[in-house]
């Protein structure tokens, strides 16, 4: 009886394995492609991480070069040549080349800017800056109305681009001949907690030359 039992067990461990290799000649190929897959990710975003350097080197180099030549228009004219790996790279592109159109071509300077402050696909905060550069911008060719409500949509904000962007609302009201707003305005800002020194003072300066008062907490710029 033990004979016949250790016969069975011989032969049920045989259909184990036999059965067994079966499944890893049809399915062995599962923790194969498994650990590929691993490896060829790991290995995927390193050369990915590799290639996002590679081109951000190669960015800064090109936006260097460019701002190496000798004038404005030749820098403007070499940066719009360079092309850039990222949205966020090519805000900063743009930003830069409005800088060196300013006083040439102001006008398409502000094109510039107003594209780029429009754009979706662009971080906020370059959308802002850009909204505020075009607005600053003199000779821009935008209306005293267009300035406006662009910049009174950034003064509902938080933070420094509400300061800011009530600064160039107040200058718009100065360039209107509404001094009285410009006045409230800058004295706002001047007593504003979270404006910086620059712009405190630039404040408190427009509130002298308009011949307001200064307010106490905006002298400590």
């Amino acid at each position: 009886m033990s004979d016949t039992d250790s016969f069975i067990q011989e032969v049920t461990e045989e259909v184990r394995r036999d059965r067994l290799f079966r499944l890893m000649r049809r399915y062995g190929w599962i923790p194969v492609l498994a650990v590929a897959l691993i490896v060829g990710g790991t290995a995927w975003n390193e050369w990915r991480k590799s290639e996002e350097r590679s081109q951000a080197q190669a960015f800064g180099d090109a936006v260097l070069g460019a701002l190496e030549a000798e004038d404005r228009t030749a820098r403007a004219s070499a940066l719009d040549t360079v092309a850039a790996p990222t949205p966020g790279a090519g805000a900063v592109l743009d930003l830069l080349t409005a800088a060196e159109e300013t006083d040439e071509t102001p006008q398409q300077a502000a094109t510039r800017l107003l594209a780029l402050a429009d754009s979706d696909g662009v971080d906020p905060v370059y959308r802002r800056i850009a909204t505020l550069k075009a607005v600053a911008l003199p000779e821009s060719g935008l209306s005293v109305e267009d300035r406006r409500n662009r910049v009174q949509a950034l003064a509902m904000s938080s933070g420094l681009t509400r300061l800011l962007a009530e600064e160039q609302l107040a200058l718009i009201d100065i360039e209107t001949g509404d001094t009285v707003s410009a006045l409230e305005r800058l004295t706002a800002i001047a007593g504003d907690a979270e404006a910086t020194a620059g712009l405190r003072r630039r404040a408190s300066q427009v509130i002298v030359a308009l011949g307001g008062d200064v307010p106490q907490s905006g002298q400590g710029g």
